[in-house]
């Protein structure tokens, strides 16, 4: 049984470790994979680093948390710096991360390659999103530093081509600290101007991937995408390709050629003018030629030699129908008058006055009613007798029918 100034309680022993145990790593490089990820809303970053045999717990605290370019995920692999500290209440220890970065890749690369697979995830740099740019422009803004050679560049090449347009500069930090957000700011407030430009420039010279980054942030990135004002992204060199350029409607290798591309030159307008002009010059030329042409060959048609020509033969004409068509309403009216003659001819045949003309009369009582048989009639009748020429009206003296033996 060991003496009691020799027995430790838990407190001092893990007391005595902390010590020992912090004091041996004040400093240490780890390399892991990242697994059991945690973002409280403290800010804080939660992680254990593990490899084939072992793991250890790791925290990242929310300064060192908001620094970090890339996201971090279960899987990746890392290298930590850091410091080992013993957490009593708990008797463990864990990793403090200071600094970290995805082994193989740098960070910023990491981080560029993770922002540009979620942006165009969500269509920000889709192809039919691009707009393309105006012909002439009278008003240009440009989202740059006003002190940087890319804005010098940018006037001087824009001046020697082409002086219509006015040039608006939104002057903005284009790294370090904080420009990103001033770029998008600047971009949001030219969309707001009361009388927008028809072009938005943006950009800055050449640099390092670390001096470029503000243009890769998603803030810069999404405000040029939700831009009305068709944007022309102009950053670094040639080489040097951000993820503003994939987000822009048209992207300059370099400020100068931005100047190039949103104003034509006025030489070659110059030139296309005159190219124009001789070309509207020969057309209406020819289209004349053309006109004058056709106007001989109409004026040497016949119509036109003998106007009255025509009028004449459709005169001549006229009077043929006309005799045509008399002759033949003769010819109808001939033809019905003899039918007519026949039809009287056959109903005055059948005609009683017909009859009566060769002596024959007709007897009708006084009501009507024709007489045919002397049996209608009645001594003291009056009766009326119709003759060829007049009648005579008479009275019925005696009846006599043979028939009736009277």
């Amino acid at each position: 049984m060991p003496s009691p100034e020799h027995v430790l309680s838990v407190s001092q022993l893990t007391a005595a470790i902390k010590e020992l145990l912090e004091a041996a790593f004040p400093t240490v490089w780890v390399a892991g994979e990242v697994s059991d990820l945690a973002r409280p809303r403290s800010g804080h970053c939660y992680l254990t680093l593990k490899d084939d045999a072992s793991q250890i717990r790791a925290v990242m605290w929310r300064t060192i948390a908001a620094r970090v370019k890339f996201e971090l995920d279960d899987g990746l692999e890392v290298v930590c710096r850091g410091h080992v500290e013993v957490y009593g209440p708990r008797g463990s220890y864990q990793l403090i991360i200071d600094e970290i970065q995805p082994k193989g890749l740098g960070a910023l690369e990491l981080a560029l390659r993770q922002l540009r697979e979620k942006l165009a995830r969500e269509g920000l740099f889709a192809a039919e999103r691009k707009r393309p740019l105006p012909r002439f422009v009278r008003r240009i803004a440009v989202v740059t530093s006003p002190s940087g050679a890319a804005l010098r560049d940018f006037l001087q090449v824009l001046r020697r081509r082409w002086r219509g347009a006015d040039v608006l500069v939104v002057p903005t930090r284009v790294q370090g600290e904080g420009a990103a957000d001033e770029i998008a700011r600047a971009i949001a407030t030219v969309n707001r101007l009361a009388a927008p430009p028809e072009v938005l420039v943006v950009t800055r010279g050449g640099g390092s991937l670390e001096d470029l980054w503000a243009f890769n942030e998603e803030a810069v990135v999404r405000a040029i995408a939700a831009s009305k004002v068709v944007v022309v992204s102009a950053i670094g060199h040639e080489i040097d390709v951000t993820l503003a350029d994939l987000a822009a409607d048209v992207r300059a290798a370099t400020p100068s050629e931005a100047a190039e591309l949103v104003a034509p030159a006025a030489d070659e307008m110059l030139a296309a003018l005159d190219q124009l002009r001789q070309r509207l010059r020969n057309a209406l030329a020819g289209r004349a030629t053309a006109a004058r042409t056709r106007l001989d060959a109409v004026a040497r048609a016949r119509v036109f030699r003998r106007p009255l020509e025509m009028i004449h033969d459709r005169g001549r004409r006229l009077d043929e129908l006309d005799a045509r068509a008399a002759r033949a309403v003769n010819a109808r009216l001939d033809s019905a008058r003899h039918r007519l003659a026949t039809i009287a001819g056959r109903l005055e045949s059948l005609s009683p006055l017909a009859v009566l003309g060769r002596g024959y009369s007709l007897t009708r009582t006084d009501d009507g009613q024709l007489v045919r048989d002397a049996k209608q009639l009645a001594p003291g009748q009056q009766i009326t007798t119709r003759f060829a020429q007049g009648e005579a009206t008479s009275r019925v003296e005696r009846v006599h029918n043979p028939r009736s033996g009277f």
